[in-house]
């Protein structure tokens, strides 16, 4: 939908030039200056919000100095940006102008004023053009580009069908990044000479020839015989630009918002390269939280360089203020959390209002445990993850552990309900998984067993060599042990996470239960000796009623091997490896994560209405605390109502549903981003300006006479 230009005797609109159109200012002391200068009385009578929402001033009312221009996708003004360009007079030479009544009248001798004023600039900028006319034309500048916009020659023929041609292209791009097709269809050395379509993408176009588009025809039947339709260059290029575009159109809505959240998930393997994925938390114009995807950034081993190269990723190429970053919150494992808690501390020092914190979607015991620097404890996790996503390959896997559940809980049928119950959810994601975990562990290895020896053939090779292979990562002493000293430790703050991510009144009481908890963890701590002893008693036992053999690990046995002095227990070995590293690190995890800034944002729950009623608020101007609270109540039920269409975890899920259905090798950066992004609007010709705009001139549209089936 084309945007209009609310600007006296402006016709602009979005569809016919290619200048940036922006919205008025929601901050009502500036919007009340746009109003005042636009000098239309149709514009007084509207509210900040409304005009934000529904009215535009095109790039042409704005200084040079008040746009910023650091992309080809992303023009923004200034944030102090007033419009001072404007043409008020050229009505009044037009008795039937449509503007005449619009426009407040003039004096004149505000008329005389404006037109010497005119004038003036007019001769100030002819003046300024006879002595930089040489420099100009060896270095054309952008702003000098854009101030000839009306003066564009209409398109020929030929370059309207190379737009056209343009479009055809993105078309089919969206397309296959929407529906998750790669663009590669087959290995290079696999396609036998003399086959004009070597992947998807060239497929496609080849059946949109064959369908009818003469456009395509055209350019198909003047293509050298051995040069590619679309290029591998081409497509490169073309797939930034569509990346670009449609995270532009998220990054709008964030930035109009202006309060947001940064969050990164676990780092994820991009066709044989590391990347984090990045994701934004705002509330949009319409009240609803949303959490969207915006990209990948390539990952850094060096946790300073990977700090630095964030930051610019955020701040220069996505264009986001970071002074309005009110949380950064970072999901990764073990091997990653150091690293990221860097580049967290890095963003802080810059940015003291982005708190470091945990991420709602993620139960506190899991990041907890996921954020402990041991191996041990990050392959255990990985095995956990595992094993719940292969019984939820199909219906009929899920089944296998109900029916070892009813006989090992048939004496207790209400408990086996519960876990059957559990069994089918993605129990790996509550507060209570270790516990849940310890309990079905023995149902969890008869079922892989079941399923990897069954003689009935029941199971194909695949699912019964993955049931071995995971029967004997969870029959391992060492996981036995892990699972074990995490339920244990992770118990003292299973309550405290669960109400952090409660109702509003629970993470309230919640903020005030730290010390405890951290009291009980210091004492865990200070008696390590005598809680790792019956840590260790509780896993041999499980062990034994799993015929596990208790053991020490290989690596150590082979590291100590022939080594007579090495005495080591299994007991003491896990005290000192697992056990102490894991309780000091919960320990200082929860210290960092709820610093005195994050606590300060908690108790600022007190002023919400049910946090008060529980408070028995009182006023000091005397009004009565009932009437009060009422009215705040009343202001949040039309809050809690406002977000009950919220797509709270929509990026989330579909960057996951992206990653599980997509072969590492045919994973894509910028068609993920299409793919989890796909409701999001999209603007052909935009893509198509923009690209003319960055590879070609008018003059010289592409032919794609430069790559050869050979060089591919």
């Amino acid at each position: 939908m084309p945007n209009f230009c609310a600007a006296p005797n402006c016709t602009r609109k979005s569809t016919q030039s290619d200048l940036a159109f922006f919205r008025f200012p929601r901050d009502p002391a500036r919007c009340q200056k746009w109003v005042e200068n636009c000098r239309k009385a149709d514009l007084e009578d509207k509210t900040p919000d409304q005009l934000n929402k529904h009215y535009r001033l095109c790039a042409k009312h704005f200084e040079t100095s008040m746009i910023c221009r650091t992309s080809p996708y992303r023009t923004v003004l200034r944030d102090n940006a007033i419009p001072t360009i404007f043409d008020l007079t050229s009505h009044l030479n037009n008795p039937h102008s449509r503007h005449r009544k619009r426009i407040k009248e003039l004096s004149e001798d505000e008329i005389r004023t404006l037109k010497q004023k005119k004038i003036d600039e007019i001769s100030e900028q002819e003046q300024k053009h006879k002595e930089t006319n040489n420099s100009n034309a060896q270095n054309p500048s952008e702003e000098e580009g854009e101030g000839q916009d009306e003066d564009i020659l209409p398109l020929t023929l030929e370059e309207k069908e190379n737009k056209e041609y343009l479009k055809y292209l993105f078309e089919i791009l969206i397309l296959m990044g929407r529906q998750n097709i790669p663009l590669d269809g087959h290995e290079a050395d696999e396609i036998a000479e003399g086959l004009f379509t070597p992947d998807n993408f060239q497929a496609l176009l080849e059946c949109r020839i064959n369908s009818g588009e003469e456009v395509l025809r055209k350019r198909f039947e003047t293509t050298a015989v051995n040069t590619l339709f679309c290029s591998k260059t081409q497509q490169r290029q073309m797939l930034e630009i569509c990346e670009n575009c449609i995270r532009e159109e998220t990054l709008r809505e964030v930035r109009d918002s202006h309060v947001f959240s940064i969050i990164t998930d676990d780092v994820v393997d991009i066709a044989g390269e590391e990347h984090l994925p990045v994701l934004v938390r705002f509330v949009d114009e319409s009240h609803n939280l949303r959490e969207e995807f915006i990209g990948f950034l390539p990952y850094e081993a060096d946790a300073e360089i990977l700090a630095v190269k964030f930051h610019t990723m955020i701040t220069e190429k996505w264009g986001l203020n970071m002074e309005y970053c009110r949380g950064q919150a970072y999901i990764v494992s073990s091997g990653f959390s150091s690293k990221m808690k860097v580049v967290a501390s890095r963003l802080l020092e810059k940015y003291p209002q982005a708190i470091y914190t945990l991420c709602s979607f993620c139960a506190l015991n899991m990041w907890l445990a996921k954020s402990v620097p041991v191996m041990g404890v990050s392959v255990a996790l990985g095995t956990i993850e595992e094993v719940c996503s292969f019984f939820h390959r199909s219906p009929q896997l899920l089944l296998e552990p109900d029916n070892v559940i009813s006989v090992l809980f048939q004496n207790s049928k209400e408990r086996g309900k519960e876990l059957k119950e559990i069994c089918h959810s993605q129990w790996t994601g509550r507060h209570d998984a270790f516990e849940i975990l310890v309990e079905l562990l023995q149902a969890l290895v008869l079922c892989l067993d079941g399923i990897n020896s069954d003689t009935n053939i029941r199971w194909n090779n695949y699912i019964a060599g993955r049931a071995f292979v995971l029967c004997s990562a969870v029959t391992d002493f060492d996981f036995i042990v892990t699972i074990v000293v995490l339920k244990n430790v992770l118990s003292f703050t299973r309550a405290f996470g669960k109400n952090l991510q409660g109702q509003t009144s629970d993470v309230f009481f919640a903020a005030g239960s730290l010390t405890a908890v951290l009291h009980s963890l210091n004492e865990v701590m200070e008696n390590i000796e005598v809680y790792n002893e019956f840590w260790f008693e509780e896993a041999t036992n499980l062990a034994t009623k799993l015929d596990i053999q208790m053991k020490l690990p290989g690596k150590f046995r082979r590291a100590h091997q022939g080594n007579l002095e090495s005495q080591l227990t299994s007991e003491s070995y896990y005290k000192e490896t697992l056990s102490v590293p894991t309780v000091e690190h919960i320990i200082q995890e929860l210290k960092d994560i709820f610093a005195e800034q994050h606590l300060k944002a908690l108790k600022c729950l007190s002023l919400v209405p049910s946090v008060m009623g529980q408070l028995k608020f009182n006023t000091s101007d005397g009004t009565p605390s009932s009437l009060l609270g009422n009215q705040m109540e009343t202001q949040g039920e039309r809050y809690r109502a406002s977000v009950e269409n919220e797509r709270y975890e929509n990026g989330r899920k579909r960057l996951k549903a992206y990653l599980r259905n997509t072969l590492t090798d045919q994973r894509s950066s910028n068609l993920a981003l299409l793919n989890i992004n796909f409701d999001i609007k999209h603007d052909l010709d935009l893509m198509v300006d923009t690209y003319i705009k960055l590879y070609t001139s008018k003059s010289e549209l592409p032919t794609d006479n430069s790559e050869t089936v050979e060089n591919t």
